[in-house]
């Protein structure tokens, strides 16, 4: 199962470059959101794909589940919504004063067009 996951982290990585390295603003927002979805991938599949209990005091278990991996995923999904977000909002006030989302437009690179 663990293969399973790195291929998929491997490829939301590959899909995030190349949407990170696109002219779009809009498709710059989503690369960096499929980028912290595979990040989250990755942290939860190196923590170990392994099934037990809630570590719980007072229960007597063989094994449990290792926490800090989920904690730091729930961290991790709350600060990419907060930057996706962000990003969303400055993309669409950036829309409204120039009338383009094109990275070339917007430094004034018209030549080619």
């Amino acid at each position: 199962m663990e293969i399973l996951m790195c291929f998929v982290c491997g490829i939301l990585f590959m899909t995030a470059t190349y949407l990170l390295l696109s002219k779009s603003l809009l498709r710059i927002i989503i690369g960096t959101a499929l980028l912290s979805h595979g990040v989250h991938l990755l942290i939860l599949t190196m923590g170990g794909l392994k099934k037990g209990n809630a570590p719980l005091l007072g229960e007597q278990a063989s094994s449990y589940a290792d926490p800090l991996p989920q904690a730091l995923i729930l961290t991790a999904i709350v600060i990419s919504f907060g930057v996706t977000s962000f990003l969303l909002v400055l993309a669409y006030r950036t829309y409204q004063e120039l009338g383009t989302d094109n990275l070339d437009h917007m430094r004034g690179n018209d030549q080619h067009e």
